[in-house]
């Protein structure tokens, strides 16, 4: 903690009368690093902002918000807050996210701040790298997280980087800082926990201070993908004018450079929703560029089209009437309703959102595409076939939700599940054998 006292006083270019914004939830990481900054306020004569965040789903969440702010009022800290009355149909975990820092964009405008704190640990930073490389990513994104991010008017700081969750719990002990624990991150239903539980408390097992040489691993991703920015950026210059990427000038480059290229195009027009995007979206992309067809499009995560006109290529918004995509099923993908579909390794669930197959029985590869006119299915239990369609309307599918809605199909598109709804013959019960499990959520 040592470390992290002196690069909150000597690395950053802090000044008498400069405002930091700290994103507290009221657990043991961001109460400690409350506390660290209120040492630094009496210090170094800094306004520390507490900006807490009220999720709506827990009953324990009011009683945070008191104790936080109690917290605050004791150590003179200005304290912000709000609370989300309401989520849309999407994820529940992007929309938090995204909901919270435009809350937290809000209150380092209102007090001219130029610093976010989060209280991101090098634990943290081990299940973010290691959650990336089993479903996939680019070479930013299998970095994790820098210590510090650039933002348009701010920069997000993450002093815990360097030390773990132990290390925070131990500092608290022993300065008495009270905090709230959240059950949630008990759960194995959240992909992270497992990752916390199942496989980086093993590794940290086998090696105590593993977290360091993850940082060393994300300090160096990050170190070479610096320098190819630079190259690709001249790169692109060159060839894509106005975002219309020139195919011909793109297949002429090497093809480490053409999928950085690709990667590039990406992150600018995702930005911090990159996470989304991953190997196999940059690989799919790849095909069409290289393929023979003049036209085709491949659809992203969030309604989004990779679309090929002859030796164009552009990255555009997909319009209401633009529904039609086919994408190969692996391990992980981000499907354009905003939901998404995992292969996972074991479940207990048997409900529609859970399916269990044997490949011998399919013609591999998978693949998720929408509704065709016509699409019938044999329903898990009943004779004969059922209309999509129909189903989609015993269901209560709203009509703009079907164009959109996923079909799994094997390699002669024959289908195999109705993500949610309806599941075929092939799935199988829990105590007969499979080799596949698909998770739709």
């Amino acid at each position: 903690m040592n470390e992290v006292q002196k690069f909150l006083q000597e690395k950053l270019p802090l000044q008498k009368g400069d405002s930091i914004v700290v994103a507290v939830s009221g657990g043991p990481d961001s109460m400690c690093l409350l506390y660290l900054t209120s040492l630094l306020q009496e210090k170094l004569g800094i306004h520390v902002i507490c900006a807490h965040v009220n999720h709506s789903m827990r009953k324990e969440s009011e009683e945070e918000k008191v104790f936080v702010e109690s917290f605050c009022k004791k150590h003179n800290i200005i304290f912000e807050y709000m609370k989300i009355e309401e989520y849309g149909e999407e994820n529940f975990h992007k929309q938090a996210r995204q909901k919270r820092y435009v809350y937290f964009e809000k209150i380092i405008k209102k007090y001219k701040a130029r610093y976010l704190f989060t209280a991101h640990h090098g634990d943290d930073l081990m299940e973010t790298i290691l959650m990336r490389i089993v479903r996939g990513s680019s070479l930013k994104g299998y970095s994790g997280f820098s210590k510090i991010t650039n933002r348009d008017f701010y920069q997000i700081v993450r002093p815990f980087i360097e030390i773990t969750k132990k290390d925070i719990l131990k500092y608290n002990e022993e300065n008495h800082i009270d905090y709230a624990l959240d059950a949630s991150n008990l759960k194995d239903v959240y992909t992270r926990n497992r990752f916390r539980k199942y496989v980086v408390t093993p590794l940290k097992t086998e090696k105590e201070n593993v977290h360091e040489q993850f940082y060393r691993y994300s300090k160096t991703l990050l170190e070479y993908e610096t320098y190819i920015e630079k190259e690709v950026e001249a790169k692109v210059e060159k060839i894509c004018i106005n975002s219309i990427l020139d195919i011909k000038k793109y297949l002429q480059e090497e093809p480490l450079l053409q999928k950085r290229i690709l990667a590039y195009l990406l992150e600018k027009f995702y930005g911090e929703d990159l996470y989304k995007i991953t190997d196999v979206h940059i690989e799919e992309l790849q095909k069409l560029l290289h393929s023979e067809k003049a036209n085709g499009e491949i659809h992203l995560p969030d309604q989004k089209i990779g679309r090929k006109a002859y030796m164009h290529f552009t990255l555009e918004e997909a319009s209401k009437e633009e529904s039609t995509y086919k994408i190969e099923l692996k391990d992980f993908l981000s499907l354009p309703n905003k939901h998404h579909i995992e292969m996972i390794k074991e479940s207990e669930d048997t409900s529609n959102f859970v399916c269990r197959l044997q490949s011998s029985e399919l013609k591999l590869p998978l693949y998720v595409r929408n509704r065709h006119d016509g699409d019938k299915m044999r329903v898990k239990g009943m004779t004969g076939t059922k209309k999509i369609a129909d189903i989609f309307i015993d269901k209560k599918i709203e009509v703009k939700e079907r164009k959109s809605y996923p079909i799994i199909t094997d390699a002669d598109d024959q289908i195999i599940w109705l993500p949610g709804l309806k599941k075929t013959q092939f799935d199988k019960p829990k105590e007969e054998k499979y080799d596949i499990i698909l998770k739709y959520y």
